[in-house]
């Protein structure tokens, strides 16, 4: 009598079966890692961009201000003694104001970029500034959703 020798074929369903459900869960946690990456980038962003505006600050007693405050003529800029520009010339603060990384629609978090804008505040003699960010989830202690960052730290 011959033996045969092979898988069945309920073996080979459920040896796929678990290959499909390991790369599900590798994926879903490739996925989740990706996310906090993107917000922990978010977070060190704005806390280069503070740097190079408190730098500014330090030389001109002022921070920089926009003729329109949307974020399209924010990101992507320089920021060098003249303020926000297209090119760099003299001293340079930040060779190019990072963008918020794709996919910015994370979390509760809109597709949209970091926004700043300049006031001059009516109780003192100088200006502030807000800068206006989303985290999808909560990232070094600063809690997931709509953020704002100012002279005075991230929030």
């Amino acid at each position: 009598m011959k033996s045969k020798k092979g898988f069945t074929l309920i073996e080979l369903l459920v040896v796929v079966a678990i290959m499909g459900l390991l790369s599900t869960l590798a994926i879903t946690s490739l996925n989740t890692a990706r996310a906090r990456a993107r917000d922990a980038r978010r977070v060190a962003d704005i806390r280069q961009i503070q740097a190079a505006l408190e730098l500014y600050f330090m030389d001109k007693s002022a921070y920089p201000t926009l003729v329109d405050g949307n974020y399209a003529s924010f990101e992507g800029k320089c920021l060098d003694d003249t303020g926000f520009s297209e090119n760099c010339s003299g001293t340079v603060y930040m060779g190019q104001i990072p963008a918020n990384p794709n996919p910015r629609s994370d979390g509760t978090c809109e597709n949209v970029g970091y926004t700043y804008t300049s006031t001059q505040l009516q109780h003192e003699n100088y200006l502030s500034y807000t800068i206006e960010y989303c985290l999808g989830t909560a990232t070094g202690g600063i809690e997931a959703g709509n953020q704002i960052a100012t002279p005075a730290g991230l929030d």
